[in-house]
């Protein structure tokens, strides 16, 4: 007895066309003078740059592709990205039908430390150059998705780790944010989602600053 589900029109799952499903990250850090910034890896086989990315393999997790194509094509190690989007523009590969379940994580700078020198990048999310497929549009959402975060909490993704001034803070926000913020406007929105520690250290300019961490951290 043939024991295939069948639907309503009795055709199986396999009478159907099934796209190919990728995942490609947007991993965002701060990067000195160059503000927020996006890793890149070189294509293997094609010239250019890419998102790091790779396709499902059959019977993988989304989340273990993901990790798989940061260790191989870029040598990082220990991230979770978070889903983002799924990007399904049939015509958005030039290689077939491709879903790719974008993804965006942001870390400290140190946290790619390991990357690999000759065969990736960081650059700027203002221009991240000529990428392919829909890889540019990744990055304007995964920029999206954290400068709305970041609109709202003190460093939600803990780029300034535990402890922090509130100009660090505000440099910090002002980086993903691509544009300089109002300085009273940012402490009165901050502050009440802060606490300050008792603890003062030299700022930049000399002047002691007081040291805060996040609420409830």
């Amino acid at each position: 007895m043939d024991h295939t589900f069948r639907d309503g029109s009795g055709r199986a799952l396999t009478d159907y066309p099934r796209p190919s499903v990728a995942v490609d990250t947007a991993v965002l850090t701060l990067d000195g003078d160059l503000g927020l910034v996006v890793l890149e890896v070189r294509r293997p086989n094609r010239p250019g740059w890419a998102l790091p990315g790779t396709f499902l393999h059959e019977g993988e997790r989304l989340a273990d592709a993901v990790d798989r194509s940061l260790r191989g094509k870029a040598n990082v190690r220990g991230l979770q990205p978070r889903q983002l989007q799924v990007f399904d523009d049939p015509a958005r590969d030039d290689r077939g039908w491709v879903l790719s379940v974008a993804h965006v994580q942001v870390v400290r700078v140190d946290q790619l430390d390991s990357r690999f020198p000759d065969s990736t990048r960081l650059v700027p999310v203002a221009r991240p150059g000529r990428l392919p497929y829909d890889h540019a549009d990744i990055i304007v959402r995964a920029v999206e998705r954290i400068r709305s975060r970041y609109a709202d909490l003190p460093d939600p993704d803990g780029l300034l780790g535990e402890e922090f001034t509130l100009r660090e803070l505000r440099l910090a926000h002002e980086a993903v944010a691509g544009k300089p913020l109002q300085r009273d406007s940012f402490r009165r929105a901050m502050e009440r989602r802060l606490e300050a520690t008792g603890v003062t250290t030299s700022g930049s300019r000399g002047r002691p600053a007081e040291l805060f961490r996040r609420a409830g951290a």
